[in-house]
């Protein structure tokens, strides 16, 4: 996937009007801050509502990028950031395509939301990427299944900053307390699990420089 610089983020979703409801996204800020495992909640723009101390170390080696810092959207970042192979292990298949599934799901149900278009924009420019997203995601859904898209409970492969984790997996756990989920918001948690044996990209000292996608071919 080549780098895509089209399109503004969008300003985060506001919090609802009123104290509690304030007070709650503050105390649930500190807590989501003890949680040892990163762990961000989105709003169904994917854009960042809040984000632990976790989260930020496992990207903090994620170069600059006007729209897809993982901070901001972390849709944007899983497929427009040219470092975001560094990271995601697996880029194409455990994370792109899933999070292309995710996203055609979210302009399904959000079909008028101008930030979703923006990014439905930044795909279309570039070929290949719309290629997987025709043509290459639907055949993809097809050979592993709907089960395969969903994050909850995924295991997808890291590759950590720190090396006392390094190559490693997490399993992405969704949950979403009630008052969370009245204001649109999803909470999800990577828990990590030990370091994997096999070398990998990072280990390698291999640097991706763009993400593009290979599972499927540019159109003619």
């Amino acid at each position: 996937m080549a780098f895509q610089a089209g399109g503004q983020r969008s300003a985060p979703r506001p919090v609802p009007e009123g104290f509690e409801d304030q007070a709650y996204v503050r105390d649930y800020a500190s807590y989501l801050e003890a949680v040892p495992f990163p762990s961000l909640v989105v709003d169904h723009r994917w854009d960042v509502v809040l984000a632990n101390s976790a989260f930020r170390s496992l990207f903090r080696e994620v170069g600059p990028h006007p729209t897809a810092m993982p901070g901001d959207n972390f849709l944007r970042f899983v497929l427009f950031h040219p470092d975001a192979g560094t990271v995601l292990g697996e880029h194409e298949s455990s994370w792109c395509l899933p999070m292309l599934a995710q996203f055609a799901d979210a302009i399904e149900r959000h079909g008028h939301d101008h930030a979703l278009q923006a990014v439905r924009r930044d795909i279309a420019q570039d070929p290949i990427m719309e290629a997987a997203y025709r043509q290459g995601l639907p055949h993809w859904i097809r050979a592993v299944g709907k089960g395969a898209v969903e994050h909850d409970g995924a295991v997808r492969p890291l590759l950590h900053p720190d090396p006392r984790w390094g190559s490693t997996e997490c399993r992405i756990v969704v949950e979403t307390p009630k008052t969370l989920r009245d204001m649109g918001y999803t909470r999800l948690t990577l828990a990590l699990r030990e370091a994997r044996r096999a070398p990998a990209a990072r280990e390698r000292g291999v640097r991706r420089t763009a993400a593009h996608l290979r599972v499927v071919t540019a159109p003619e």
